[in-house]
């Protein structure tokens, strides 16, 4: 049995991880996997490469693959003792007997239907006949469609739309055989709605937050032989039943019983129970999980891991969908058609289909945010809280829905706020603790001053700069703000080239600020040199076809530098990676460490650099900009209604040092990097040596304080036993 099994992974799983070479799992893969298979909600944190993916996907794809096993063979989770089902002693509502896309909680008073398409019901697990008069209240507990009474077990789910079924809706009509009239007055959020049956009269009526509507329907002498159960039926909606079981906020009048409370005499059991039932058919376009990245990159890169996971896993395969935006949607949503099991996307593409209604969320089991803190980052915390309230908080066979967090740290006060909000007692894995730079990671900051740095004058005619000074006056002999920050834009690619340089690199991550940076710069490395600075580009405005084949391009080391902006720098795994240069400090402090992490890792040294402007620079920003920077040559400030700010980054690289708790080092311009004494020769891309001329020296130089410190040492003991003897002999 494989260390994978013993966690519960099945053994079709594990062999599909045995033939990757991924025989042992990893820390944070050993203590979340487990705990997703058991039902629970996760939040963990852990350095990029250390697993993560493998974490949520391999629990995921096990617990997708054994519903559709039961699904295929016709079977419903069997009821625990106590739980839901016809045979409970308590009344509550049938998880057997139900719209695929309607939630029972596992007490069986709380149903929730969240698909805002169509209307999904249910009924209780026990009827009453004969004769009686009963009562159970309803309390609307999220707003939706609603519309609860009584049917008999010869009506459809769909309330009030068959002779047999009598419903009374929110919007103040009752209904019976898809004949709808007004009756009483509409209702909605925290609303109580009273439902009496009154089988010796023969009347259904209904009642407001205690408040008697009056009689709705003379039952028909012949329906009056059936068995009534409390039936409701819900679109994108929530409702709470209380049977008797707890005080009812508005007591009925005399004579009306309890449901639970009702003579065994008059009680009937549902014969839709655990034994017999039969799912119904999910829909093809709702899945079980959906897996939101914040990059079409990181998205793709989660679906490759999901194929090969799902190896061996066969008869029923499990469906997956990579839905990204740049490509056919039609081919996306014929996919959803044929019918998908695990959605893996980004929150554009997403949200347009679900919008739309092509994606359907009511059958989710598993909501994962992978790079969360990424995504609240880039403004997508409203859509996330859209998604998780349009999704079912119970799944088809009465499991709470799981909630899956990767970040990058969990100290990120918004991604704590969210889980907090969101997730049900998560269990937080957090193998990274605070922000920190690695040891294998050698980062060092050189500061760009056009004032000191006059070579710009000169350089003017072949640099292409980011235009956001079009309009500006522009003097070689000033030094206004306009002029020294364009300056700074010149001097940048010309640093860039002295980096690659001077550390002879052969293969880097070039990071720039914005979309137009990158491609500016791309032309600038191409024309000092035709394959000399071979590069690509990667960033959203390129096509997901040519950013997935510059990526390949550059792992396979047909370029030798990835421009990209910091869509790049989250999760993407790049082997052996030795170096990055930031062109321009990210905007978002935690970012620097995504960026500079990309080296220094499995135990291999990496130099990072970065290019800081010493004075402020105008640049783009396009918050508000209906196109989202597309054909804009709006240079203006934003407080003026334009689309620039000033950056600053020496402030910027204050508040890195600050969250870091560091200084970091600055070079001169001419890019050297001093070797610390006691790291010896570093050849940055391979292991760190553990040994060297220089970490001899320091050995040497410490022994004698070492040698002093034993001596020391040994006085110290031999008085304390001499003290030991002398207090011995001294009480004799």
């Amino acid at each position: 049995m494989t260390a994978f099994e013993e966690m519960g992974v099945m053994p079709e799983i594990g062999k599909a991880v045995e033939e990757m070479d991924w025989s042992l799992p990893t820390d944070v893969q050993a203590e979340a996997i487990p705990m997703i298979l058991g039902g629970g909600d996760v939040l963990m944190a852990a350095e990029t490469g250390s697993g993560k993916t493998g974490a949520f996907c391999l629990p995921i794809l096990q617990i997708v693959h054994e519903t559709l096993i039961t699904q295929r063979e016709g079977k419903s989770t069997k009821a625990p003792k106590g739980k839901s089902g016809g045979s409970s002693s308590k009344w509550k509502m049938n998880m057997f007997d139900r719209g695929d896309a309607m939630a029972i909680d596992p007490d069986g008073v709380l149903c929730q239907a969240r698909d805002p398409q169509g209307w999904h019901g249910t009924r209780s697990n026990k009827s009453v006949a004969g004769q009686g008069r009963y009562y159970y209240e309803a309390t609307v507990t999220d707003e939706g469609l609603c519309r609860v009474g009584w049917s008999t077990d010869r009506a459809t789910l769909d309330l009030g739309t068959c002779k047999f079924g009598y419903g009374f809706g929110g919007t103040g009509k009752k209904s019976n055989g898809k004949q709808f009239d007004s009756y009483g007055e509409p209702f909605g959020m925290n609303d109580t709605i009273g439902c009496f049956l009154d089988l010796d009269r023969g009347e259904i009526r209904w009642s407001k937050n205690g408040i008697d509507l009056g009689k709705g329907y003379d039952l028909p002498k012949h329906i009056l032989q059936d068995q009534f159960f409390a039936a409701v039926v819900l679109k994108n909606a929530e409702m709470q039943f209380n049977f008797g079981d707890k005080p009812f906020k508005y007591p009925p009048q005399a004579g009306y019983t309890a449901l639970c409370k009702a003579a065994s005499t008059c009680v009937v059991e549902s014969r839709i129970l655990a034994a017999s039932a039969v799912n119904a058919k999910p829909a093809p376009n709702a899945p079980q999980a959906i897996i939101i990245e914040p990059s079409r990159e990181l998205a793709e890169q989660t679906l490759t891991q999901l194929q090969k996971f799902k190896k061996h896993v066969k008869n029923p395969e499990v469906r997956e969908l990579l839905i990204i935006g740049g490509v056919s949607a039609k081919e996306q949503v014929d996919c959803l058609e044929r019918g998908v099991d695990i959605v893996c996307g980004t929150p554009g593409r997403l949200e347009d289909l679900i919008s739309t209604g092509k994606l359907a969320l009511h059958q989710i089991r598993f909501f994962v945010l992978d790079e969360c803190d990424g995504l609240l980052s880039q403004g997508y915390g409203d859509l996330i809280n859209r998604l998780h309230q349009q999704i079912p908080k119970v799944t088809n066979d009465g499991k709470r829905l799981q909630m899956i967090v990767c970040s990058a740290t969990l100290h990120s006060f918004d991604v704590k706020k969210m889980a907090e909000r969101l997730m049900h007692f998560p269990t937080w894995i957090d193998l990274k603790g605070a922000d920190a730079v690695p040891e294998t990671v050698h980062h060092v900051v050189c500061m760009v001053d056009p004032k000191k740095d006059t070579r710009w004058k000169t350089m003017q005619t072949y640099i292409q700069t980011d235009g956001v000074h079009a309009k500006d006056r522009i003097n070689t002999e000033s030094n206004s703000p306009e002029t020294l920050s364009e300056a700074v834009k010149i001097l940048k690619g010309e640093y860039c080239i002295r980096a690659l340089e001077e550390h002879k690199m052969d293969k880097a991550l070039i990071f720039c600020r914005t979309k137009l940076d990158c491609d500016n710069l791309e032309v600038y490395l191409n024309q000092m040199g035709v394959g000399k600075y071979s590069c690509v580009c990667l960033h959203g405005d390129r096509k997901p076809a040519e950013r997935k084949a510059n990526l390949q391009k550059f792992k396979d080391g047909k370029v030798r530098f990835l421009i990209c902006t910091d869509v790049a720098a989250r999760g993407i795994d790049v082997r052996g990676l030795p170096y990055v240069i930031n062109v321009t400090l990210p905007d978002e402090k935690q970012n620097y460490i995504h960026r500079i992490g990309r080296v220094g890792r499995a135990e291999r040294m990496g130099l990072a650099v970065s290019l800081v402007s010493s004075v402020k620079e105008k640049v783009w920003y396009h918050s508000n900009c209906s196109n989202r920077g597309r054909g804009c040559y709006n240079t203006r400030l934003t407080d003026e209604g334009g689309c620039c700010i000033w950056y600053n980054e020496p402030q910027l690289k204050n508040d890195v040092e600050e969250h870091l708790d560091i200084t970091i080092d600055h070079v001169e311009p001419d890019l050297k990097v001093p070797i610390n004494e006691f790291d010896g020769k570093v050849v940055y891309g391979q292991r760190k040596k553990a040994s060297g001329s220089a970490y001899h020296g320091h050995v040497q130089f410490l022994a004698p304080t070492v040698a002093e410190l034993a001596q020391l040492e040994k006085r110290a003991q031999s008085s304390f036993i001499d003290m030991k003897f002398k207090k011995k002999f001294a009480t004799r």
